[in-house]
């Protein structure tokens, strides 16, 4: 008996966790196209399941929207890893300082969403959680050769810090993000020699 019990109780938690993720999906798009008024209804419509089931894994809104957080801040990390490990030491920390602002100016529904509700992450605090992975990218960069070897890990933080904030605040497009960007990326640049 504890064996069907055991077997059937893995399939059961499979679908908890596609159906966890479809919520968020869903949630974040309704957060981002209607704002907090977005209603866990329409959450429930566009993940295919019973609002039961969303209220069952997000009692509240909030729940929501920190799970949410909490998953891109998790992709982020993993992105992060996986650049470390894996990425082109010359452009691995221009491909995350990108990636990072990329994502702040798409998320900025859902950064702004949750300062309203007062559940924010200050971007600072969020960034400054990935410090030793700058310095990390920053000594690969330095060591192939692109980055300025005057260039701190305190240096690329305060520049990102400021980047992803503008990129909430100021709603910019993609070709503003690349101009940028580009600024950035040039004033890191090691000299030519």
């Amino acid at each position: 008996m504890a064996s069907s019990e055991s077997g059937s109780a893995a399939p059961r938690r499979a679908d908890a966790r596609r159906n966890r993720a479809r919520i968020l999906a869903a949630a974040e798009q309704v957060f981002g196209d209607q704002g907090f008024a977005g209603s866990t209804e329409e959450i429930a419509r566009r993940a295919g399941v019973s609002v039961g089931t969303v209220f069952r894994h997000f009692p509240t809104k909030r729940d929501l929207l920190a799970a949410i957080v909490k998953d891109l801040l998790q992709g982020l990390e993993n992105e992060a890893d996986r650049l470390v490990r894996d990425g082109d030491p010359a452009t691995a920390l221009f491909t995350f300082f990108a990636h990072l602002v990329a994502e702040a100016a798409e998320k900025k529904t859902i950064v702004e969403l949750l300062a309203d509700v007062g559940t924010a992450v200050p971007i600072d605090t969020a960034i400054g959680g990935f410090a030793d992975t700058f310095a990390r990218l920053l000594d690969k960069a330095q060591a192939a050769g692109t980055v300025d070897r005057d260039v701190t890990a305190d240096d690329v933080l305060a520049l990102l810090i400021s980047t992803t904030q503008g990129a909430v605040r100021g709603g910019w497009d993609p070709r503003r993000q690349e101009r940028v960007l580009s600024i950035i990326f040039a004033g890191l640049a090691a000299p030519r020699r």
